[in-house]
C-alpha cells in the first residue's frame, strides 16, 4: 500500500475551521492522505482534484467507503477556481497540496518518468499535452540549456544539452534509456553520487508538466476562497517548489516586497495569513527509513486571518 509522505505532520496541522467544511485535496494522487483526513473528521466533506486519470481511479476506489461525502474532479490543482465553480463550492475549510510527481507514476515504467527503466520518453502527469519527447527533439540548444538550469538546477546543463542536440540530428530521442545514455556520456558517475541523468530528467519532468507555471496563483485563490481560521498546507519535494511556496506565504503574511529604496511602500501587501511553519516540516528518521522518498519532502502550512 502506498504511504504518504509526512501523513501524521499534514493531520496535525490541517484541522479544518468547521467540522462540517469542505476540505480541498488539490492533488489527491492515490488518496492517501485524503483517506486519513476523511477518518480523522468524520462530518467533513472532501473535494478530491487529481489530472491523472489513472490516480483519480485508484483513490474512487479507495475513497468509495467514504460515499457521498468525497467528490472527484480531473483536472490541474492551478484551475482550482473553476473546478469549485464547477462542483458549487464558494468557500473551504482547509485545502492540501501535495506537489510533484508521485510514486504510482514514478514506478509506472510506461510513463517515462525514470531513467530506471527502458521506456517512451513520455512524463505527462496527464493524459493532453507535449511530452518530454517532444522537448528534447524540437527545442533548441539554447531553450534545452535554459530548462536544465533553471528547473533542474544542473551544472552541465549547457554540455548535456548541446549532447542532446548532437544525438537527435542522428535519430530521434524517443526512450527514456537513450536520454540517460547521452547525458551519461557527458557527465560521469562518481561514487556515491546522484545518477548523472537526475538533474536532468527532473528539468524535463517540470518543464513537460508547466508545474511551476501558475504555482504563485494558485496559493492566491487557495487563500482567497479559505474561511477564516482555515489552513493551506503545501508539500513540495524540490527546492524551487519550496522556494515559490515560502515567498508566497511570505508575501500573504504582508512582508513587502518593494525594492529597499521607495520612501513608501507601493506594492499594497496586507497581512492576510499566519504563516504556522517558520521551517519547513520534514520527514522523521523513522519515516525516512519506511519511505525513502519522503526525505525530500517540505511542509509548509499557513492559516487564513
Amino acid at each position: 500500500m502506498h504511504e504518504p509522505v509526512l501523513l501524521n505532520e499534514v493531520i496535525s496541522y490541517l484541522r479544518p475551521a468547521r467540522e462540517d467544511g469542505t476540505i480541498v485535496d488539490a492533488t489527491v494522487g492515490l488518496g492517501g492522505h485524503a483517506e486519513a483526513i476523511l477518518s480523522r473528521y468524520p462530518s467533513v466533506r472532501l473535494l478530491a482534484i487529481d489530472r491523472d486519470p489513472r490516480a483519480l481511479a485508484h483513490a474512487r476506489a479507495r475513497l468509495e467507503p467514504f460515499g457521498n461525502r468525497v467528490t472527484f474532479a480531473q483536472g490541474r490543482h492551478e484551475r482550482l477556481i473553476e473546478i469549485l465553480k464547477q462542483s458549487q463550492t464558494t468557500a473551504i475549510s482547509g485545502l492540501l497540496a501535495d506537489l510533484g510527481v508521485s510514486s504510482m507514476q514514478l514506478d509506472d515504467a510506461e510513463r517515462g518518468f525514470s531513467f530506471r527503466f527502458d521506456a517512451p520518453l513520455d512524463m505527462r502527469m496527464g493524459p493532453e499535452g507535449t511530452t518530454a519527447a517532444d522537448l528534447v527533439n524540437t527545442l533548441d540548444e539554447y531553450e534545452l540549456a535554459r530548462i536544465l538550469r533553471d528547473y533542474g538546477e544542473e551544472p552541465m546543463a549547457r554540455r548535456i544539452a548541446r549532447a542532446i542536440v548532437a544525438a537527435r540530428s542522428e535519430a530521434p530521442i524517443g526512450t527514456t534509456s537513450r536520454l540517460a545514455e547521452i547525458i551519461r556520456g557527458v557527465k560521469r558517475a562518481r561514487f556515491g553520487d546522484i545518477d548523472p541523468s537526475t538533474l536532468t530528467f527532473q528539468a524535463l519532468r517540470i518543464a513537460t508538466n508547466e508545474e511551476l507555471t501558475g504555482l504563485d496563483r494558485f496559493l492566491d485563490d487557495a487563500v482567497s476562497v479559505l474561511e477564516k481560521g482555515s489552513r493551506v498546507a503545501i508539500i513540495s519535494f524540490h527546492s524551487l517548489e519550496d522556494r515559490i511556496v515560502k515567498r508566497a506565504f511570505r508575501r500573504l503574511e504582508g512582508e513587502c516586497t518593494c525594492p529597499p529604496n521607495l520612501p513608501v511602500c507601493g506594492c499594497g501587501a496586507k497581512e492576510i495569513v499566519d504563516v504556522l511553519t517558520r521551517r519547513p516540516v520534514t520527514a522523521s528518521e523513522e519515516e525516512i527509513a519506511r519511505n525513502p522518498r519522503s526525505r525530500s519532502a517540505k511542509l509548509r502550512v499557513a492559516e487564513k486571518l
